[in-house]
């Protein structure tokens, strides 16, 4: 079975990917199913950005006649210190061409005076799901953690070098270790939940 991911971001794919490695689903980026593009994401939470990238990719698979289900990710962290920032703009927070390095470092110069008790942080993660008839079906996960006071691990992307869980950072860990506990992870299964109790099955080579 395959599955079209509505984005071009090689991490979340990577990621999607290995959580969904043992499934039968096969997942593809955008790209590689043909749609080039990115859909402006103009939303004002997780859920609703989420929503446009889906709905812009099944309305382009719907202009060449194509029928699929189509599943959109967007995800970010939220820390309760700065009344949930960076929230949604988690990947603009530090400006449009900003490097990972650089949130991670605006992130902990906003918190350099917060003590550690205080420090409560969580990703969240919304995914829209479009059945082929054009329905729309969403799911959130969330990841319960704190933010350290410097990077560690080489793992992971984003914020995941100062996202702590358990003692160690979400870069610390290794992938399938991640994988199995994220924020991701728990919204993709209720995910496969909604096709086990929908009976969904292949046809040809698509979910259907």
């Amino acid at each position: 079975m395959k599955l079209i991911l509505a984005t071009n971001n090689q991490n979340k794919l990577r990621e999607i990917r290995g959580i969904l490695a043992e499934t039968g689903i096969e997942v593809v980026s955008q790209r590689e199913a043909g749609y080039d593009f990115d859909a402006d994401e103009t939303g004002t939470t997780f859920a609703e950005n989420a929503q446009i990238k889906a709905e812009a990719l099944w309305n382009a698979a719907a202009e060449k006649g194509e029928r699929c289900f189509v599943l959109a990710d967007d995800s970010g962290l939220s820390v309760d210190a700065l009344n949930g920032e960076p929230g949604v703009y988690s990947h603009r927070w530090a400006g449009e061409n900003a490097t990972d390095s650089d949130r991670i470092a605006k992130l902990l110069s906003a918190l350099q005076d917060v003590p550690d008790e205080n420090r409560g942080a969580h990703f969240s993660c919304a995914m829209c799901l479009m059945t082929p008839d054009g329905i729309l079906h969403h799911f959130e996960g969330r990841a319960e953690g704190s933010i350290l006071r410097e990077p560690r691990g080489e793992n992971g992307f984003g914020y995941d070098p100062v996202f702590d869980r358990n003692g160690r950072s979400f870069a610390e860990i290794p992938a399938e270790e991640k994988n199995a506990v994220s924020h991701r992870h728990n919204a993709l299964m209720q995910v496969l939940a909604f096709f086990r109790e929908n009976g969904c099955r292949s046809e040809g080579d698509r979910i259907c």
